[in-house]
């Protein structure tokens, strides 16, 4: 009987610290696996169409994930995915994968005279915005250099459609720049793949 009694107890006190635990706010570096399925682990994307989240600033990452949460940006999945984190939540995951190195997918093909050209349009159009080349992990306009081609093909023509939208300053130069290099994006795209 007293063993019976002392095996229920334990077996209570056990579910009871589970209990508590399962409530207890979860780390930041947790939260930042819950984003592995598609941004790769520690938000080093190896997809083709994924951004990496490792490396880039805090801001620019809370910005990212606010806007999508408030149906500010639009998305396929992260609008919703957004919604499922409290606000404290998403400064913990920003913090996370600000801390982690930058990612790049600096070895995938690109057409170097369109780099080339790419990177003269960026200095002309991009730069005061995207310091750097576009390779500043704290620019809080968001890191450009070492993205996947294809994921910078659709943001680019996301923004220049309409389906993203994009500040004054920015929608003014892109104009400007495709009015004079119809195939400025794709020498962008180019450039920003190179790494460079």
């Amino acid at each position: 009987m007293i063993r019976n009694t002392i095996t229920k107890s334990a077996l209570l006190a056990t579910g009871l610290m589970l209990s508590v635990q399962s409530l207890a706010e979860p780390s930041a570096e947790a939260l930042g696996y819950t984003c592995a399925g598609c941004h790769g682990t520690n938000g080093a994307s190896t997809g083709n169409a994924i951004p990496s989240l490792a490396g880039l600033s805090e801001g620019y990452l809370i910005g990212a994930m606010n806007a999508y949460r408030d149906d500010e940006r639009s998305s396929t999945i992260m609008g919703r995915i957004a919604k499922g984190y409290t606000e404290e939540q998403i400064e913990s995951m920003a913090s996370f994968f600000a801390a982690q190195p930058v990612h790049s997918n600096i070895n995938q093909k690109y057409d170097a005279t369109k780099a080339r050209a790419g990177a003269k349009l960026h200095d002309k159009y991009c730069s005061s915005c995207h310091t750097a080349g576009g390779t500043d992990p704290e620019d809080d306009a968001g890191l450009l250099s070492g993205n996947s081609k294809l994921f910078m093909k659709y943001t680019l023509a996301d923004f220049h459609d309409g389906s993203r939208d994009m500040p004054k300053r920015m929608k003014k130069k892109m104009k400007k720049m495709l009015k004079k290099d119809p195939d400025a994006l794709g020498k962008l795209v180019n450039y920003y793949g190179s790494g460079k």
